[in-house]
């Protein structure tokens, strides 16, 4: 699965309080962006915020997929964060979010950006996985589940 070669454990979050969408936003830019030298954090979220602008990554049933290009952006990228308390996300069903999998690619890459969206969604429209995403102990189990699914 194309997961594990975007997440990583030290990417993967469990426990995190978003309190809001621009929260949670930032604090996507800000790991994603201490981890990966090449990334400005402020860039990286504003590139966020525009994208979330154009519709909602809000895919219902408690998920979200927060994505954009980033010029600096040296391959993709994911972080995934299992938040402590669901949060507003202007999800399609008007549901909270306590799932949310963000993804960074750089500029140019179309198909590969499509490719990886559309297995994401594959895989979190899966209710045995998100089941035990929901249910997994920590931040490690997290990461297990989601990559070894």
């Amino acid at each position: 699965m194309i997961i594990h070669r975007i997440l990583t454990p030290a990417r993967t979050f469990d426990g995190v309080h978003g309190v809001s969408k621009k929260k949670i936003l930032e604090f996507i830019a800000e790991h994603i962006s201490s981890e990966v030298s090449e990334i400005n954090g402020k860039d990286l979220f504003e590139a966020l915020i525009s994208r979330e602008r154009l519709g909602t990554t809000g895919l219902g049933n408690g998920i979200a997929i927060p994505h954009c290009r980033c010029k600096a952006c040296p391959e993709p990228v994911g972080l995934f964060i299992r938040l402590a308390e669901p949060v507003d996300f202007d999800s399609v069903d008007q549901k909270p979010v306590d799932l949310v999998f963000a993804l960074i690619v750089p500029e140019g890459e179309n198909q590969e950006h499509l490719e990886i969206l559309k297995a994401l969604a594959e895989q979190f429209h899966s209710d045995r996985l998100m089941a035990s995403v929901r249910q997994a102990e920590n931040a490690q189990s997290l990461y297990d589940c989601i990559t070894h699914h």
